[in-house]
Parts: C-alpha cells; sequence; structure tokens
C-alpha cells in the first residue's frame, strides 16, 4: 500500500548525548516536529531537566542516563523506550567524546578510551535499535560523524578523528545489512559549529583565525543539522542510506 494513503506514524525518537549542544537542539527540534523523545545521557540531571522543560508531564519527553560506552544501556534504553511508546521510529547516535590532543604525545590509554566510547556507541546503537526496527519493518538511524574524520583532523585529536572516520564505515555496513528491512542508516559530518564544545576545543586567540578558514567564512548553524536529522529521520527519506552528508562550510570538498 502506497506510504501516502496511509497515516502518517507516530515518530519516536531516540537521542544520545540530548543533555547539550548538539543533541539538545536535535531533540527540540525533533519534539517540535511532534516527535516523542527519549533524551539519553550520562549526565541524568541535566536531561532530565530538559525533557521537563519540553514535556512537564513526561508524556512527550523522558530523560534517561545512557552510557553509550555499554551495549547493555542501549538494550535498556530500548526497553524503556518501548515501554514508554514503543520501538523508536529514529535513533540519533550523538554522543561522543571530545577531546583535543597532540597526536605524538597522545597515551595509549586515552586513544583507546575515545577512540572505543565513540566507535561503541554508532556500532551498539545501530546494531541493538537497528534489530528492533528490523523487526518492525521501518526505522532511521542517523550516526553523527565529523568533518575530522574525512581530513585527518583540526583541533581535534588523532582519536577523535579516526574514531569519527569508523563511524562513516559503520554507517555503509548496517545501511547495507539494514536495507531490505526498510531501516535506513546515514551519517551527517559537521564541520565546525557555532557550539561550546567548539569554543572549549579551540583556544579563544585561535577562533577568529579558525572562522577564517572556513570558505563562507563563519561557523554553522546547529539548527539546520537538526533540520537534516528530521529530513533524514522522515518516512519520505526511504532512498537514501549509507550516505554521509557533508555540512562544513566549504572546508572539505570531494
Amino acid at each position: 500500500m502506497n506510504t501516502r494513503m496511509q497515516a502518517r506514524r507516530q515518530s519516536v525518537a531516540v537521542v544520545t548525548g540530548a543533555a547539550g549542544g548538539m543533541g539538545a537542539h536535535i531533540a527540540r527540534r525533533l519534539h517540535t516536529d511532534g516527535a516523542r523523545v527519549l533524551l539519553t545521557d550520562i549526565d541524568t540531571e541535566a536531561v532530565e531537566a530538559l525533557a521537563a522543560e519540553l514535556s512537564p508531564d513526561g508524556s512527550t519527553a523522558q530523560g534517561v542516563r545512557l552510557d553509550v560506552s555499554r551495549r547493555d544501556d542501549f538494550a535498556s534504553g530500548l526497553r524503556v523506550c518501548q515501554e514508554l511508546w514503543g520501538t523508536p521510529t529514529l535513533l540519533v547516535n550523538n554522543a561522543a567524546v571530545t577531546q583535543a590532543a597532540d597526536v605524538m604525545t597522545l597515551e595509549a590509554a586515552e586513544f583507546n578510551r575515545v577512540l572505543t566510547t565513540n566507535v561503541d556507541s554508532a556500532f551498539f546503537g545501530c546494531q541493538v535499535f537497528g534489530a528492533a526496527m528490523a523487526e518492525g519493518a521501518f526505522g532511521r538511524i542517523v550516526n553523527m560523524a565529523s568533518l575530522a574524520g574525512q581530513n585527518g583532523g583540526t583541533a581535534t585529536g588523532a582519536h577523535y578523528a579516526a574514531s569519527k572516520g569508523a563511524i562513516v564505515t559503520i554507517t555503509k555496513i548496517f545501511a547495507r545489512q539494514f536495507a531490505p528491512n526498510g531501516v535506513t542508516v546515514n551519517a551527517i559530518a559537521p564541520g565546525p559549529h557555532d557550539l561550546p564544545i567548539v569554543k572549549a576545543t579551540v583556544p579563544a586567540d585561535q577562533l577568529d583565525a579558525v572562522i577564517a578558514a572556513i570558505p563562507v567564512g563563519r561557523l554553522g548553524n546547529p539548527r539546520f543539522i537538526a533540520d537534516v536529522v528530521a529530513l533524514l529521520g522522515s518516512e519520505d527519506a526511504s532512498f537514501v542510506t549509507g550516505a554521509c552528508w557533508d555540512i562544513n562550510g566549504g572546508l572539505y570538498l570531494r
């Protein structure tokens, strides 16, 4: 049956790293669009506060703790979502550890921590939520990659850049895996955006030079990233999967 002849599905979204920054922008946009949103983060207090702001009675937004380095936490988050509103129609794998570091002095433990956490986040999210979506023959997954994973990193460390490059590959793997089941898996690769994490990573005396080096001459607007997530998460986005959408102000062209 033509999907345009059917009532639209109730959108149920799960956003990791939703306590602030890009994740909060995404969660706000999806909720404004009418989705029921499960906001997850390791900062339980902050994510619960944002959820309460969006939905004071908890009927359309809930905040829960989810450590993206733990597969069991993804499984627990899925169960919570299913108990509240059913199997999610959209997962946004946004949470990541971002840290600048010198490549020649980066210690093994720190390299492994950042690399493993960020890659596990996308892998476990796709594996756990993707399987549940595939059972229902519909789903959308959006993984947050990065310009750093495409150009070898700039202000970020080798561990972060390597992890974001791996996320692009994980996106392709799961896109192929779930394509026959009505589940799409795509990535977004942002460049520098007007977010606290960018200003925390780039020294204040270097920020103007970073902005000047962006061909369009400005930092990106995180609200537009949220717009793209909403587009890729829509029912009509059925013919795009395994893609990486570059949003970097012209810093990386291919």
